[in-house]
């Protein structure tokens, strides 16, 4: 599982990567999702792609997220928002 950020003018930033089939890994998995919700980011979980447009789900927990995902997307609240 690959955490991403996505940077303007730089893409996709891998944040973490690690195999949740690997303790010590969800471990770091779970600490590294975390600390961007701490840093008032939000997360989502890419859920299908369907005539050129993308779907996601958001997810606010760790536990959310579905065991078989590729990645999860971070992203920065926009401004204003709550």
């Amino acid at each position: 599982m690959k955490f991403l950020r996505m940077k303007p003018g730089h893409g996709e930033v891998v944040l973490a990567e690690g195999d949740i089939e690997v303790p010590e890994q969800e471990d770091e998995l779970v600490q590294a999702f975390r600390e961007q919700l701490d840093h008032g980011m939000w997360a989502a979980v890419p859920t299908s792609r369907t005539g050129g447009r993308r779907q996601a789900q958001l997810v606010r927990d760790f536990a959310e997220v579905p065991r078989d995902a590729e990645r999860v997307i971070f992203f920065p609240k926009a401004a204003g928002g709550r």
